[in-house]
This record gives C-alpha cells, structure tokens and sequence, in this order.
C-alpha cells in the first residue's frame, strides 16, 4: 500500500515529466502504469519522442 508520502513524490514525478515533455500528450491511465519502474516510464517516453533512451533516463535521474 502507498503511503501518502509515495503518492505525493509520484505526483510530483508525474508533474516533472509531463514539463519537461510538455509538447508531448500522456495518458494519466498508461502514465500511472509506469509507477515505480523507470525502464517502462523511459519505454513510453521514448514512443512519444525521438530521444534516446539514455537521454530520458537521465532527464529522469535528474529531477528525482
């Protein structure tokens, strides 16, 4: 079970990402599939964008 403190870094998470690729339309339901797995959140950016994995990744690490 997700404590609140989880739900409030996903959120958070959630929000980094969707600005970072603000020209880039997520689907909350498919978004919230990738909770706490970074290789499928780097998989379903990686559809939507020409960046490379590594690129995402990265942009990832960085705002956790």
């Amino acid at each position: 079970m997700a404590t609140p403190k989880m739900n409030n870094d996903w959120r958070r998470l959630r929000d980094r990402i969707k600005a970072m690729w603000s020209d880039v339309e997520f689907d909350d339901k498919r978004l919230k599939k990738t909770r706490g797995s970074l290789r499928q959140m780097v998989s379903l950016i990686q559809e939507r964008t020409d960046e490379t994995r590594a690129q995402i990744r990265q942009k990832i690490v960085a705002v956790m």
